[in-house]
């Protein structure tokens, strides 16, 4: 069993199957997978039948097919559906449910979409794991002993274990592409504001961004086209006037992503994808990215002093508190709530980001990282005025073992390392399967100027369909 929306499009405009035969189908393999790979953190069993049988009915009576109509979808769970448990895979929210939809929510209910579920995650998207849930780690569906990758590795394990055809993530430093890579799967994170952020729990503001999940290209730019578009209940997102595919795209490759940290085995697949573009007579050219190794230094206080301001407003009194917090006074109920009810990455998070933005050293760390976060966008523009599209690896690593960087932050932080800034310039990047025999899956990166997702989308689909 592995569908594509074209696949499932084709399927019930032939009265291959129906709506609710392939939602059951799907709803069998997640419960029969999830005891194994913890992918899902609540299986919508119910919804799921009661909409396929609507959609059933509908197409029945006339409703024309369309590309998303009766796609099971896995949500990551920090995005909003209404009348769902929304926890951010944190305990301090274990018993909130969402009373409105996000705006990506809505707009796959309108296309006829199925919730299988929503999708388990590191706490507040904190993590390139998935071992910072509250409710235990998503296994990687090729090796059972190793991680999804993070935050959305219950998204991208969902899509690679045939327990959803297409899943939605968000990528703040990388967790759209990243686990993708670590799961064998496509990832999409589009341009900053290309996509509504309306009921996505923010972590950082000003770099989350929704993207697709799913196994080929052209699934992806489906979905892409879907959810984008301008919001009124996000100001951040933009009608943007997207641009065309170019014809013969020039690739650049940064030097900078090439070091002696990439393991060997990543080095040669990209290296393989890079010769089999020189191979379709793109025209290949170094390039350099000065400010590369800036990136992660930067992300780290940009996204801790994000974090410190966006998770204060969990404080036990608008949102669910746990039994055993005690109400004698207001102080006992926020210490008590946040010392209970968040993990220890977040609790990190949340004291770095204070200190940054703490008076005295403000200036001497956020103030730096944000002119850092320009310079690193500067490298991007200008090596955009010499290439259209950047190639490189998507992460150091492929996936590593359990429990294998869980005590050491710093190692952990390295996965995104080579993710960080595209994210840092708002730009869209896709990450994509190299075809290989090994054991284990990998991924190469393509980096796009804002708006230029077409040139992704094509430059991708060569390589996918050949």
């Amino acid at each position: 069993m592995s569908y594509t929306l074209k696949s499932i499009e084709k399927g019930l405009k032939e009265k291959q199957f129906s709506a609710k035969e392939l939602t059951e189908q799907y709803l069998e393999r997640a419960n029969q997978k999830n005891a194994e790979l913890n992918v899902y953190l609540e299986i919508f069993a119910d919804d799921a039948r009661a909409n396929a049988q609507a959609l059933d009915e509908s197409i029945a009576a006339g409703k024309e097919v369309s590309p998303l109509m009766a796609a099971p979808i896995a949500m990551k769970d920090n995005l909003l559906i209404e009348g769902h448990i929304a926890s951010s895979a944190s305990k301090i929210l274990k018993d909130y449910k969402a009373v409105y939809d996000a705006t990506v929510t809505r707009k796959l209910k309108k296309a006829g979409s199925i919730f299988i579920g929503q999708a388990n995650m590191d706490e507040f998207a904190m993590g390139a794991s998935t071992e910072n849930s509250a409710y235990g780690p998503t296994l990687n569906p090729h090796d059972v002993t190793r991680v999804s990758g993070g935050s959305s590795g219950g998204s991208a394990a969902a899509v690679a274990a045939d327990m959803a055809v297409v899943a939605l993530g968000s990528d703040t430093g990388g967790s759209i592409r990243q686990p993708a890579h670590f799961c064998g799967v496509v990832g999409l994170k589009p341009t900053y504001g290309a996509v509504s952020r309306y009921g996505l729990m923010a972590m950082a503001s000003s770099l989350d961004q929704i993207g697709p999940i799913t196994k080929t290209v052209e699934d992806a730019k489906i979905v892409f086209n879907a959810i984008k578009g301008k919001d009124a209940y996000d100001n951040t997102s933009r009608t943007a006037d997207f641009k065309g595919a170019k014809k013969n795209p020039v690739i650049g490759i940064p030097k900078e992503y090439f070091t002696e940290g990439l393991d060997p085995e990543v080095a040669k697949e990209v290296q393989s994808v890079i010769d089999f573009y020189k191979n379709k007579s793109f025209e290949i050219k170094e390039i350099s990215l000065p400010h590369t190794k800036y990136a992660l230094s930067a992300y780290y206080i940009i996204n801790p002093a994000e974090v410190s301001s966006n998770l204060a407003r969990y404080d036990a009194v608008r949102y669910s508190r746990d039994a055993q917090v005690s109400t004698d006074t207001l102080e006992k109920i926020y210490k008590q709530s946040k010392t209970l009810g968040f993990g220890e990455e977040t609790k990190r998070r949340i004291m770095l980001g204070t200190f940054v933005l703490s008076s005295g050293y403000y200036d001497a760390y956020y103030k730096k990282a944000l002119q850092a976060k320009d310079y690193i966008a500067d490298d991007f523009t200008a090596a955009f005025k010499g290439v259209d599209v950047i190639l490189t690896p998507v992460a150091p690593t492929k996936a590593f073992k359990l429990g294998e960087r869980a005590k050491d932050p710093l190692a952990m932080y390295l996965a995104d390392v080579l993710t960080i800034p595209a994210s840092l310039a708002g730009l869209p990047a896709i990450s994509v399967p190299v075809k290989t025999n090994a054991a284990l899956p990998g991924n190469f990166q393509l980096i796009a100027p804002h708006w230029h997702e077409e040139d992704l989308f094509s430059l991708a689909t060569i390589y996918q369909n050949q």
